[in-house]
This record gives C-alpha cells, sequence and structure tokens, in this order.
C-alpha cells in the first residue's frame, strides 16, 4: 500500500510529525458496511440433551449438532451469545390454559399412567410422549424466544436467533404434532407490547396450524404458512380458505403445496408472496419459523428443498432490515438440520461459510461427504404443476387487496397482561351489547340516564360542569 508523505511544520521532534501515525488498512471494498446488522445467539443450556423415546423422530440433541457447527465456523465471534434462563410458570400462562400448564409440571414417566384422564384431555400419546424432566426442556426453549423477543422489543439487537423454538403445533391447552408449549405464540406476544403489527412466517412443510389459531381473531398478527396440504398429511389444516375471522379476516394467508417442490418453484412463490405482503401489512417485527423438514431426504418431510434454497428465503427476508426474531421447528434428519441451521446463522450474520465442515465434536455424524451443501433434491416426482403455483400467487394478491392497508393501532403504556386484550378482540359485538345492556340493568339507569351521567349531569339533564368534562374515553387496542 502506498503512504501519503504529509508535510508537517517542523522536522524539530517537539512537533508532533503525522508520519508517524499512518497505519496501512486493507481496502475490502468501494464502500464499507458502517450499519452491520446486530445479532443475538440463543442456546440454552443442555437443550439437546433430552430424549422424546427411542422410536420418536424428534431428536433434541440436533440443536447440540447445529450450536457444535456454530462455534467451529467461528460465528460466535460475529454475534452476541447468551444462555437464557427457563421459563417462568407465569410466563407460561400468557398464553396457555392453567390446567394444562399444571398438567405438564406435575407429569412425569412414572405416574402418566395414572392420569387417565388428563391423558386423554390434555392429546398427550404417542406424537407427544411423557419423558423424563419434559417440563424443563419446555421451559427452556420457551424461555429462550421469550428473551430473544424482549432483545428485539429493547432495541438491543436487529436479528435473535433460537434455535430450539418454533413448535408452532402447540394448543392453548394440549399438545400436538410433537410441541408441548408453543414458544412461538408467547415471542410474539412479547413483541406485541412494543410493536403494533407482527408478521409471522412459517416455512416448515407442516402448517403453522398452532400460531394461525392463536391470532385467527386478531388483525395485529399476519400469518403466512408455506406447506404441504393434503387430506392425510399432518396437520390437515392451512387450506386456501382459511382466512382468519372477524378483526383477522383475510389476516391468515396460506400457501398449500404438493410433493416434490423444487428450488426453483419454492424461491419464486416465496418472495411473489412475502414481498407484497410485506409491503401491504408493514409489519414492526417479523418472527420466522425455519422448520427444517422441508429439505430433501427428510425422514417425513417429501419436499426437494435445497439448504441453499432454505437458506435464500431467509436472507429475502433479513433484506427488508425489520426486527427479526429466527426460531427453528421441524427437521427430523439431525445432519441436514444442523447442516441448514449453521448456514442460516451464517446468512444472517452475514458470514459466508466454507462448503468443507470444520472438525468438530460430531464430525462423524456428517460422514461420509462432511458437505455444508450434501446433495437433498430430486428424489421426489416434483407435482406441483406451474399452474397451480401461479393460482396460489394470484388468490394470494387477491385476498392482500381486502386488507386495504395496515391497520392503526393506537399505542399506550405498555399493558401487564396482554391476554385480556386478545380476548376483548374476540367478543363479538353481539356479545358487547348484551354486556353494555346488564351493566344498565344492574344500575337501574335508562338510556339518557346513562348518556347524562357519562357527560357529567345529575341525570334530570343539567350539566353540573363543562360538557364532555366527565366523559370516559375508551380506546380500542
Amino acid at each position: 500500500m502506498t503512504f501519503i508523505d504529509y508535510p508537517t511544520f517542523s522536522e524539530s521532534p517537539f512537533f508532533f510529525d503525522r508520519r508517524t501515525a499512518s497505519v496501512p488498512e486493507q481496502e475490502e471494498g468501494i464502500v464499507r458496511p458502517h450499519s452491520a446488522p446486530r445479532v443475538a445467539y440463543y442456546h440454552p443450556k443442555n437443550v439437546g440433551n433430552y430424549h422424546y423415546g427411542e422410536r420418536h423422530p424428534m431428536r433434541p440433541h440436533r440443536m447440540e449438532l447445529t450450536n457444535q457447527l456454530v462455534l467451529a465456523y467461528g460465528l460466535h465471534e460475529k454475534m452476541s451469545m447468551h444462555a437464557p434462563r427457563k421459563a417462568t410458570e407465569e410466563e407460561l400462562l400468557e398464553f396457555h390454559d392453567s390446567d394444562y400448564v399444571d398438567f405438564l409440571k406435575r407429569v412425569t414417566p412414572k405416574n402418566a399412567q395414572n392420569l387417565t384422564k388428563d391423558w386423554t384431555k390434555f392429546n398427550v400419546g404417542d406424537d407427544c410422549p411423557i419423558f423424563y424432566d419434559l417440563f424443563s426442556f419446555c421451559q427452556q426453549y420457551a424461555g429462550a424466544s421469550l428473551a430473544a423477543a424482549r432483545k428485539l422489543s429493547s432495541d438491543s439487537a436487529d436479528i435473535a436467533i433460537n434455535w430450539s423454538g418454533g413448535l408452532h403445533h402447540a394448543k392453548k391447552g394440549e399438545a400436538s404434532g410433537f410441541c408441548y408449549v408453543n414458544d412461538i405464540v408467547l415471542g410474539i406476544l412479547e413483541l406485541l407490547r412494543y410493536h403494533p403489527r407482527v408478521l409471522y412466517i412459517d416455512i416448515d412443510i407442516h402448517h403453522g396450524d398452532g400460531v394461525q389459531e392463536a391470532f385467527y381473531l386478531s388483525n395485529r398478527v399476519l400469518t403466512v404458512s408455506f406447506h404441504k396440504y393434503s387430506a392425510d398429511f399432518f396437520p390437515g389444516t392451512g387450506n386456501l380458505s382459511e382466512i382468519g375471522s372477524d378483526l383477522g379476516k383475510y389476516f391468515s394467508l396460506n400457501v398449500p403445496l404438493q410433493d416434490g417442490i423444487d428450488d426453483e418453484s419454492y424461491i419464486s412463490l416465496f418472495k411473489a408472496v412475502m414481498e407484497p405482503t410485506i409491503t401491504t401489512f408493514r409489519p414492526s417485527a417479523i418472527v420466522l419459523q425455519c422448520g427444517a423438514d422441508s429439505l430433501g431426504c427428510d425422514r417425513l418431510g417429501t419436499f426437494n428443498l435445497s439448504i441453499a434454497a432454505h437458506g435464500e428465503c431467509v436472507r429475502f427476508i433479513k433484506s427488508f432490515n425489520l426486527p427479526l426474531l429466527v426460531l427453528g421447528g421441524g427437521g427430523y434428519r439431525q445432519s441436514s438440520v444442523a447442516r441448514c441451521w449453521a448456514y442460516e446463522t451464517g446468512v444472517l450474520a452475514g458470514v459466508s461459510l466454507d462448503n468443507d465442515l470444520p472438525v468438530n465434536n460430531y464430525y462423524e455424524f456428517f460422514a461420509p461427504d462432511y458437505q455444508l451443501h450434501p446433495p437433498l433434491t430430486g428424489k421426489i416426482e416434483n407435482l406441483n404443476t406451474r399452474q397451480s403455483l401461479e393460482r396460489i400467487r394470484i388468490t394470494i394478491r387477491e385476498k392482500l387487496r381486502y386488507l386495504g392497508g395496515a391497520p392503526s393501532v393506537q399505542m399506550q403504556e405498555i399493558p401487564p397482561d396482554l391476554m385480556g386484550f386478545l380476548a376483548s378482540e374476540e367478543k363479538g359485538k353481539e356479545e358487547k351489547r348484551d354486556d353494555e345492556a346488564d351493566s344498565r340493568r344492574e344500575s337501574g339507569l335508562k338510556d339518557g340516564d346513562l348518556l347524562d351521567k357519562e357527560v357529567g349531569g345529575l341525570g334530570d339533564g343539567t350539566a353540573s360542569g363543562p360538557l364532555g368534562g366527565a366523559r370516559r374515553r375508551t380506546v380500542r387496542i
């Protein structure tokens, strides 16, 4: 590098010579990135040591494989690393029923057979088995999603990652599809305390039914799910006709796909759907569920996606530069899941990863190729025609027209309990009228008397103060 000999005022050693302060710097480009995104990475301690059962396809150990690859690639030097605390029982109750949380808290493999009634009620069994320290496992991955959401809300990070989360099937009062606690809903509720609108995107091969159901009546959360849809494929929901209800009508978008979709078709459809969705809804935060069972060669999945295509969806959402919470999800071939999530961690951190995997504690799991991008595509026939994909795209664009732009939200002091606000949205107009009628009957006031009382009158038509001086202000959230 060429040094510039800056002139000095004197050759005397008593004067500062700027030539000695010249430090050569490598020029990496014309313009350097001055505002690289701040990425926070959450990995609960020992979250990969739990075990669903010998023949169960869900293996939490995949999180440990992912974390080892992240460390081996040196990505921890590009992010802030966090070992979050467990979620408390009170935090889980922000969404889940108290009797269900109490059941998870006290059930063990030894007493499970004695809880026959609860066993049926809470939908535990083959898909959702009872294993040792189940409640602690739920607390760990839910606590990480809550901590990541708080990190974004406090503006301490631009992107927060929790690969142990993303269990999108769990319902308010029951387990479903290998999922016990819906950390996604808990994370979104936390984001809603600070953000007026949150966009949820799901690229798991299974429909994100638990999240859609939780916000089916709300217009503050728009859910978009790309998934396989057929009558014999779990959970059997997610048709184009599921669009939301009441205030949330047209705020649930579903993209039903068939077996064997390839990289080109998936990426083009994903971008064609998500760009107008984000432009129309204008979210202030995004939650992205990155289930890796949509990759090719998955034990339960039937798509043909490569790791690069899966990561391209993550890269595209990152490009909108909105607060982004990235979660894991499904994925039942451990080596593919770990490769995919490690690659996407690099995408989010802005680091290009070498295709040759670095040596790590689980290096033998990635035999025989030891590559970051093994061949995963072309194993299943693509049943998605160009006409069917175009029909889906047009249908989604037509539904976005009914949104009428982003809904306005009057922000107030941060509420201590969001469930009360969600419950108010679920009330229909008739139910609200019934409540008002009951309150009038209890107070013994007529409609005219109630009006006079609200404007500060004495009930006889005379006002005791300025008009509207005592009027109650009701604000809709």
